[in-house]
């Protein structure tokens, strides 16, 4: 692993003294756009931007805003045919009636000045007080158990739920009388700075890349505050102060760690194979990364891991209709270090963006995000992207599709036991709204 991390860096610091560079753009030839796709493409500066109103088990209802500014250039631009934006600022804000808030700010500036090299810049800072936790081995792919009583089990969640719910009498270190409602819970505060820079070799396909990232995390668990219970006798609803939740429990264990948060600082190195038409929203082509996240004390961090994912994905445009696409993905993970916090599991990092680890909209829809927690990982995701009507609004220009899926993954303690048995599976639809080609607009629904 330290040889691999080593390499990558090499490579990128090499390609440093080329960052002025200006090239022919044979680099990027093979990202043309489909003719379709460009004779639709908007030139200049524009603006999308979408009030955010959510819904949610979990982290209740949302309202917010989520905005795009994009500067495409003009079509005598060499780059126009091959590039998704010359730039894009990205800005969301959102607040849930379960107090979780965010603000993410995101800059990224691909073939600067027509050099092979890619720019990015994201900050992020969040407040989440429903995050889920479920455990952090591969036992999570059992059956759902109390955190106050591992012996019994449950085959649905909305039993799992009710007993959870269910007042009990208190524990050493508890009220006399308590509930867990809110023992699978904790609330996560972050601040978030990365930076990253990537350079095309070659003919382009290939690219290497290199990021800094300094987090600062703070974690707190909810024992002793109120919360919904229900009489076992009468049946009646009333509060009670919430038990020992099960990462309180499993942190005084010494079966993870983490829980007290603190200053991360992380080493971003991956080497990338590209050759997708569009990227927001490509027709045909490969994508395949090897990333890796290194983070130690050597570097100013309060915790030591290594974090490697592989991941790809192809798109294949099919006869059928105007434009029908069939993606797939693929991805793998697995954390390095005996004491990575507990956090680095519920996410694999990809230059792209991260990727909750298993279970949400970005893994195993159907799922609640973090349901599914261990060292290693594997997922697959299959969709089939049927565009069904298109419109023009003045300058906007609006498309609308479905996209039936299928998704699948398991998690182990080791990688070497990653195999195809213990999968979880879930299958559904979802509705695609594509603003001016660049912003996709998703809703999914699975079981």
């Amino acid at each position: 692993m330290k040889r691999i991390i080593a390499t990558l860096f090499i490579l990128f610091s090499i390609t440093i003294v080329k960052a002025q560079e200006i090239d022919s753009l044979s680099f990027i030839k093979s990202k043309r756009m489909s003719d379709d796709d460009l004779a639709k493409k908007r030139e200049g500066i524009f603006f999308t931007g979408i009030p955010d109103f959510s819904s949610d088990p979990v982290t209740g209802f949302g309202f917010g805003v989520r905005t795009n500014t994009y500067w495409n250039g003009n079509r005598d631009n060499p780059l126009f045919p091959y590039t998704p934006y010359l730039a894009k600022l990205k800005a969301n804000a959102a607040y849930y009636t379960s107090n979780a808030r965010e603000l993410a700010l995101s800059l990224d500036v691909p073939y600067y000045k027509g050099t092979r090299w890619r720019f990015k810049i994201d900050f992020k800072a969040q407040q989440n007080p429903v995050n889920l936790y479920f455990g952090l081995t591969e036992s999570t792919l059992g059956k759902l158990r109390l955190p106050s009583d591992e012996n019994t089990i449950f085959s649905t969640y909305k039993e799992f739920d009710r007993a959870r719910k269910t007042l009990r009498p208190g524990s050493i270190g508890e009220a006399d009388f308590v509930t867990d409602a809110l023992s699978n819970r904790f609330r996560e505060t972050e601040f978030m700075l990365n930076l990253k820079a990537d350079y095309a070799l070659g003919n382009g396909k290939w690219r290497i890349m290199g990021g800094y990232e300094i987090q600062h995390l703070s974690y707190k668990t909810f024992e002793g505050m109120e919360a919904e219970a229900i009489d076992p006798i009468t049946g009646q609803n009333t509060t009670v102060p919430n038990g020992i939740s099960l990462l309180r429990r499993d942190f005084e264990d010494g079966l993870i760690s983490g829980v007290g948060g603190g200053w991360v600082s992380i080493i971003q190195t991956a080497l990338i194979f590209d050759t997708r038409d569009f990227e927001p929203d490509p027709t045909k082509g490969y994508y395949f990364e090897v990333a890796n996240e290194y983070s130690s004390k050597y570097i100013g961090s309060q915790f030591d891991f290594d974090k490697l994912f592989i991941q790809g994905r192809v798109y294949q445009k099919l006869p059928v209709g105007k434009r029908t696409v069939l993606a797939g993905r693929f991805g793998a993970g697995n954390i390095f270090g005996n004491n990575a916090p507990f956090f680095e599991f519920q996410d694999q990092w990809s230059p792209e963006g991260s990727i909750n680890a298993l279970g949400g909209r970005q893994s195993l829809r159907g799922y609640r995000a973090n349901r599914f927690l261990a060292r290693s990982m594997w997922f697959t995701n299959v969709e089939l992207r049927v565009r069904l009507a298109e419109t023009k609004l003045g300058k906007q220009r609006f498309a609308f599709g479905v996209a039936p899926f299928f998704d699948a993954g398991t998690v182990r303690d080791r990688w070497q036991d990653l195999n195809f048995k213990n999968i979880k599976t879930s299958f559904g639809g979802g509705l695609r709204i594509v603003w001016n080609q660049s912003t996709i607009l998703s809703f999914d629904y699975g079981s």
